[in-house]
């Protein structure tokens, strides 16, 4: 693993919510630690309602973990354009991230520790 990322287990279980509904509930979550950026929580996908994502075009190339595909999240009252991002094949120190998805918290998106 590169040395300024750790990735361990989320203890506890977390939410994802975005326009008052809930998109997934996971006890199996991920912790990213890169640097001195704040913790990144990665939901695996299973645990997601993927239905409400919508991959985009956006994709953004982090050296240390790859490129990064974003999708958008589509709400009742209107769509977070790149809320979310998924890391589909990353480079092999990381590659515990992949099939995981993460947020970008927002007034219309809460990642949040039950």
């Amino acid at each position: 693993m590169t040395n300024h990322i750790t990735i361990r287990r989320a203890t506890g279980t977390w939410v994802v919510r975005a326009g008052g509904a809930v998109l997934g509930e996971s006890k199996a979550a991920l912790e990213l630690t890169e640097g001195d950026y704040p913790p990144v929580i990665y939901f695996p996908q299973a645990d997601l309602a993927m239905a409400f994502l919508e991959k985009t075009d956006y994709e953004t190339r982090c050296p240390h973990k790859g490129t990064a595909s974003h999708y958008a999240i589509v709400t009742k009252s209107k769509t977070l354009q790149d809320a979310a991002w998924c890391y589909e094949a990353p480079i092999n120190e990381v590659v515990q991230i992949k099939d995981h998805v993460a947020f970008y918290p927002s007034e219309d998106l809460a990642v949040e520790q039950l």
